[in-house]
């Protein structure tokens, strides 16, 4: 089938790379002619693990194209996917400026029939205003229909949860549209669950928010565990065995990032309050993770008298590992707050540094001063205390015993409870996490 993809993020590069990759004729439009260049290079402007080989290996095979010629792309399409960015407005609504450019662009250019498909996560009701405003605009007497088909990709495995998805949702309003997508996902051999258009868009957020709900739930059972003297991971192990709650998102830590969970608790949220109706799990929700993000510097600062001119390792800064995405992560609430008070940050990150970088140059920086180093060492090296954000596999591999050797005092607070507290406390080290009690220093260098 000959698709179109619009915008080439996480949501239309990955669909259309993944629609290639099963046999289909994919062209991704974008606005921008020098990312499409970079990407008819085989370069990924995305940091996601196996893209790059799959954009080559479809683009040499003719399957795979990009251009900013929206004309010539959407004119004799099949299908039309819609995977532009919906941002977080001040007021927690989506801005749908996006999706209505797209929108009279296909309207004015189309010149068959054809299926629009909205995969961005869009409010409830906004593919039924999408399909009014493209039969607005039609030039030609074509037929126009809109569907849902929301996404459910993690970033950092965005291919593997494209390609082998626990299910397709499909939102249509005629048979027509249905078995035109039926066909689409025909080759990937996957569970396809058909409902209308608005509960399509309703499944994607109910989802995703409720997965920010579990998140939200661990880390205030977890911050209850510390004061009375209960193990978070203990508790998440003996919950993870009842198949009613499952074992995935019982990882107590700093609260959720990126790109879906924010974004779509605060549009939920604000559906609601626009359709009188208050979602107080969901406002619970968002105010627990803001609240959480500083559970470490809160720790820290209760433990330190200042961070003024003190050395301090920071390992990870993207929102989890796997992504160089720092949307909504801890590091971008906490590093501003160290650096005001005068800290030296050295910033360890393999692959969100260079972002990183666009926000606090290396540097000074307010009060204080970041450098960005190659390896974990670089970072440990005489520090007077380490803070851990991103759970990255060169931070798990750290052995206990380098905090001790390296650090000029071994004081680490850790995000994500990568540590064993016994390993930690008979190294030596003063090691505080999430929901865990603390374990305490044995030796002072001096």
């Amino acid at each position: 089938m000959k698709i179109a993809v619009a915008g080439t993020g996480y949501v239309g590069l990955v669909s259309g790379v993944a629609f290639a990759e099963v046999g289909h004729q994919v062209t991704c439009v974008d606005i921008d002619s020098d990312k499409v260049d970079y990407m008819k290079d085989g370069n990924s402007p995305i940091y996601e693990k196996d893209l790059e080989e799959m954009m080559r290996r479809n683009y040499s095979l003719g399957r795979l194209d990009y251009t900013i010629d929206y004309k010539n792309a959407y004119k004799d399409a099949d299908v039309i996917f819609i995977g532009v960015g919906t941002p977080e407005q001040p007021d927690g609504s989506a801005d749908l400026s996006y999706i209505a450019t797209v929108a009279r662009q296909i309207a004015e250019t189309l010149e068959k029939d054809c299926l629009i498909v909205v995969k961005s996560t869009v409010p409830i009701g906004t593919n039924d205003k999408v399909e009014k405003f493209i039969s607005d605009y039609l030039v030609n007497d074509v037929k126009v229909e809109v569907a849902s088909n929301p996404e459910f990709l993690a970033q950092g495995s965005a291919v593997h949860d494209t390609l082998h998805a626990s299910r397709i949702i499909i939102g249509t309003e005629s048979e027509w549209a249905e078995q035109i997508l039926k066909e689409i996902y025909k080759p990937f051999n996957l569970p396809v669950v058909s409902v209308n258009r608005r509960s399509a868009e309703m499944i994607k957020y109910a989802s995703n928010d409720f997965l920010a709900l579990k998140i939200s739930y661990m880390n205030e059972i977890a911050n209850l565990c510390e004061l009375v003297g209960a193990d978070i991971q203990d508790v998440a192990e003996g919950m993870s065995y009842d198949s009613r709650i499952g074992r995935q998102f019982l990882n107590a830590g700093i609260g959720y990032g990126g790109s879906c969970f924010p974004k779509d608790t605060k549009a939920l949220d604000y559906i609601g309050e626009q359709n009188g109706y208050e979602l107080k799990t969901i406002k619970s929700t968002i105010a627990i993770n803001n609240e959480q993000k500083l559970k470490l510097y809160t720790k820290a600062s209760e433990r330190l008298i200042t961070f003024k001119n003190l050395k301090v390792a920071v390992l990870g800064l993207t929102f989890k590992p796997g992504t160089d995405d720092l949307r909504e992560a801890a590091s971008l609430t906490n590093l501003p707050l160290l650096l005001a008070q005068g800290a030296d940050i050295y910033a360890f990150d393999p692959v969100g540094a260079d972002n990183f970088k666009k926000y606090y140059p290396e540097g000074e920086n307010l009060n204080g001063n970041i450098t960005y180093v190659s390896n974990v060492n670089e970072a440990l090296e005489e520090a007077n205390v380490c803070f851990i954000f991103t759970e990255w596999p060169e931070v798990k591999e750290i052995n206990p015993e380098t905090f001790n050797e390296l650090m000029r005092t071994p004081l680490v607070f850790d995000g994500r409870n990568i540590f064993n507290l016994k390993e930690m406390e008979e190294a030596g080290i003063e090691y505080h996490s999430i929901g865990r009690m603390a374990t305490t220093r044995k030796t002072i260098k001096i």
